[in-house]
């Protein structure tokens, strides 16, 4: 089978899992919840614009990079492309009918048997029957069960404040798909599930963290609906993250007499108990819209240092996160001999630590490390003390920034962090 014909063969297979009918027909927002659905089920995520291509919506010539193809597969349910390949001849989707069997010899043909004098055709009788029962058994449903389908399906949210922590009400109407099980889930995270009243219309759900979020609505197993969800920090917000609820952190607590932002090692022992620090994650946030800055044409700057001690915390890992309307640059930071427990993520797609060498983030945390991220021109690029250590094209825009994070596993400070974009040149740790 050729790839082309086996491109075609996994789009068949995905469509028909889908159940969205013909894909000539289908939205932006179908592929935006397929690119959503795709990221939930294999980590990669596929923009709009590449579905779309796949799917003949835009004319484009090249043929899709493996990294696209993989998805694609493991999304059909193969381990891979190629195992996708070696099973392609055996495949069968279900809009395609089994092979007709062959037809059987006909016997003999013979006499019919005489009918009776007094009999009378029943088949007239039977089909009547037959019709009326099912009449019944429709009217008797529909009593039962009154027809919802005619409310179009619904999932829009509001927050109830500005501050945090915020609820946010979820106004739904999923009765058009006929549910068994509808849940409600916050963000990305898989975790922040709700199972909610498959009947009902509302629900409500609070956020810790600021952020910019797309909530999904998903009706028996599958994403039908998202919505996005803005929770502002009002500020530069010092959270320190701890399950089930999170600390927050004071002003006095967040600025240093230095005039730089983070936590010391005696605040955040008083504020957990504890001087081990390992796997604790202080969280410093700005969220908020920075207008005129968006994620096809910026630059971020920051100079941050992770003061913990190796006896305090083994990998003293810091996190630099941009956040965008459609999706988030995460790049990480950490001891040298810990890069294989660290993963970078820039919007379209990331690399584990565990299958790619990251070892040009690793950091000599006894000086500061200067990180500078740019993206301009379908050029992505991360440098390290002036240091080039990631490169990459077409990406893909993050959207609109909303928002920059930096997470310190343990303590640590942030001395300086600007962000640059068609113009505008803003000392965000100023503000």
């Amino acid at each position: 089978m050729t790839q082309e014909a086996a491109i075609e063969q996994c789009k068949a297979l995905i469509g028909d899992s889908l159940g969205w009918g013909d894909a000539a027909s289908w939205t932006n927002e179908d592929f935006d919840t397929l690119s959503e659905s795709i990221f939930d089920k294999t980590g990669v995520r596929l923009s709009v614009s590449t579905l779309k291509r796949l799917w003949g919506k835009v004319k484009y010539d090249s043929s899709p990079n493996m990294g696209t193809l993989n998805a694609l597969a493991r999304y059909a349910g193969f381990e891979g492309w190629r195992a996708l390949l070696s099973a392609a001849p055996t495949i069968n989707h279900p809009a395609q009918s089994q092979p007709a069997a062959s037809a059987p010899t006909p016997p003999p043909a013979q006499s019919p048997p005489p009918t009776p004098r007094h009999s009378r055709p029943t088949t007239p009788i039977i089909l009547a029957t037959i019709a009326l029962v099912a009449l019944l058994s429709l009217l008797s449903a529909r009593l039962i069960h009154p027809d919802k389908t005619s409310a179009p399906p619904r999932f829009e949210a509001r927050r109830t404040s500005d501050n945090l922590p915020n609820s946010v009400v979820f106004d739904y109407d999923a009765t058009s798909f006929s549910p068994h099980s509808v849940i409600i889930q916050q963000s990305w995270d898989t975790r922040r599930r709700e199972s909610v009243n498959p009947a009902g219309t509302q629900h409500t759900s609070i956020y810790y963290s600021p952020g910019y979020f797309r909530a999904k609505l998903i009706v028996d197993g599958e994403i039908k609906r998202q919505t996005d969800v803005f929770i502002p920090s009002n500020g530069w917000k010092g959270i320190i993250q701890r399950e089930p609820l999170p600390i927050y952190l004071r002003p006095d607590e967040v600025k240093q007499d230095s005039g730089y932002m983070g936590i010391s090692a005696a605040t955040l022992k008083e504020k957990t108990g504890s001087g081990i620090f390992s796997g604790v994650w202080v969280d410093f946030a700005n969220v908020r819209e920075f207008p005129g800055i968006t994620g096809d044409h910026f630059t971020l700057e920051t100079t941050v240092r992770n003061t913990s001690t190796v006896e305090e915390c083994l990998c003293r890992k810091v996190q630099i996160t941009i956040v965008g309307k459609l999706s988030a640059i995460i790049i990480p930071l950490c001891d040298k001999g810990c890069i294989s427990d660290i993963g970078l993520y820039f919007g379209s797609g990331g690399f584990s630590g565990k299958n790619y060498d990251l070892s040009a983030f690793g950091c000599d945390f006894s000086q500061w490390q200067q990180i500078k991220c740019t993206e301009a021109n379908n050029h992505f690029e991360i440098r390290l003390n002036g240091h080039i250590i990631f490169v990459k094209d077409k990406v893909g825009s993050i959207g609109d920034i909303m928002g920059v994070r930096v997470a310190f596993e343990g303590t640590g400070l942030i001395k300086d962090l600007h962000l640059r974009g068609h113009g505008e040149n803003l000392n965000v740790l100023a503000q």
